[in-house]
């Protein structure tokens, strides 16, 4: 462990904090050169391989990611053009496919109409593992491709449950004001307990951990969170 390292854990605490704590804990605790991503980690009470305890979802972060995202759309006719309006890194059908399954894979979100994911869900080998398989549970298998591509780039995020039963979300940047990083980490717990699967019996929300990129990762007080947004 770094001395740097050393110097933000003697910072904390051994106990749970408020969110807003725990925001104002991390942001001085980050000692990183660059502009520390800001990470929310919450450990849930489901079994994920029980198909009716998955969760899965997305949310509008308020302030945005602080981070550029490209996106990509499958798309013809006037619903190329809408995604090009719209500001689509790149548009296309078949071409687009092709270039993917050359094995170029430069962009962070994948959106497709209904009457292309036949031919899309055939590129499962390059998309599937990086999770970017346009999906209709996401809102990015549509029609409204114009709207899709704005929300992305407003700051939407997606999140899924992992084999460990924890979703990881990103929430901001260390640069970002403290009331920005809450606003932003508040959205996406919300999201996370109205997500709570009919089917989870017990203590839904585990444990939530806030962290910086380099940063140690600060506990929250789970407990208090799954009260106030139940």
């Amino acid at each position: 462990m770094g001395k740097k390292m050393k110097a933000a854990l003697t910072k904390m605490e051994p106990r749970p904090y408020a969110l807003r704590d725990a925001v104002a804990l991390v942001k001085s605790s980050a000692y990183a050169k660059f502009d520390e991503s800001v990470d929310l980690a919450i450990r849930l009470g489901v079994d994920p391989k029980r198909s009716d305890q998955m969760v899965r979802g997305t949310t509008s972060l308020p302030h945005g990611t602080g981070k550029k995202v490209r996106v990509i759309v499958f798309a013809k006719g006037e619903k190329e053009q809408e995604a090009r309006q719209a500001g689509a890194d790149f548009v296309g059908a078949d071409d687009l496919m092709e270039k993917i399954k050359g094995g170029w894979m430069d962009f962070d979100y994948a959106i497709a109409t209904p009457d292309l994911m036949a031919s899309v869900g055939k590129l499962g080998k390059q998309l599937g593992p990086r999770g970017l398989m346009p999906n209709p549970k996401t809102g990015t298998v549509t029609f409204e491709v114009g709207k899709a591509v704005a929300e992305i780039r407003k700051g939407r995020v997606e999140y899924k449950v992992e084999k460990a039963g924890i979703v990881q979300v990103p929430v901001g940047k260390v640069s970002f004001q403290p009331e920005q990083l809450y606003d932003n980490a508040s959205a996406v717990l919300e999201s996370v307990v109205k997500a709570k699967p009919a089917s989870c019996k017990g203590r839904y929300l585990k444990s939530v951990t806030l962290s910086s990129t380099m940063g140690p990762g600060v506990k929250l007080d789970a407990v208090a969170l799954a009260k106030q947004w139940s």
